[in-house]
């Protein structure tokens, strides 16, 4: 199983990929902010994972969605951590958080937490599928949302626009910068 440092592409660290370890190792070295990932398990628990499966990040196989969360609370996701669910990570750790959501039956998992919990303000909510964040602008409204763009065009703005959107996350590498002559 392999160990990646604090964060999705490394900042400082090494501790097991979205653990609660990790995420306290991260607001111990002073991070801003912490981004992970949401999946729903078979009954319905956000589970914290960056995979679709369990099986680069634990000692489990297959998709997240297929385990009740009883199943995936008994996977060793390195170090002896467990898979946590959001709501560890949310009382873990006091920094605020991105979430980033798969689809619409995450984001309405998502809505009734930060409900329940009165989060609008401590957590914004990331994804790169335009339904999903129109769905949790609708139900959690005054949300930052975020639209995360693989590949773009000049559409993008519309699209960021049309789900609501706030903050717009862009490959750079994609980016081309153009100079127009008068």
């Amino acid at each position: 199983m392999e160990l990646l440092t604090i964060g999705h592409r490394g900042v400082m660290g090494v501790e097991p990929e979205n653990t609660l370890r990790s995420f306290v190792a991260a607001e111990r070295a002073g991070l801003d902010v912490v981004e992970l990932d949401l999946h729903l398990s078979a009954d319905g628990a956000l589970v914290v994972m960056h995979d679709e499966d369990v099986d680069r990040t634990t000692d489990g196989t297959g998709p997240v969605a297929a385990h009740p969360l009883v199943a995936l609370r008994a996977l060793d996701a390195g170090r002896g951590e467990r898979v946590p669910v959001f709501e560890e990570v949310l009382d873990a750790v006091a920094l605020p958080v991105q979430a980033e959501i798969k689809d619409v039956r995450a984001a309405r998992a998502l809505a009734a937490v930060l409900h329940a919990r009165g989060l609008v303000g401590r957590v914004e909510v990331s994804s790169f599928h335009d339904e999903a964040l129109a769905e949790i602008a609708r139900l959690v409204p005054g949300v930052r949302t975020a639209l995360i763009a693989g590949r773009h065009g000049p559409e993008v703005v519309e699209r960021a626009t049309a789900v609501g959107a706030a903050t717009l996350c862009l490959k750079l590498r994609h980016l081309t910068l153009e100079t127009v002559e008068e």
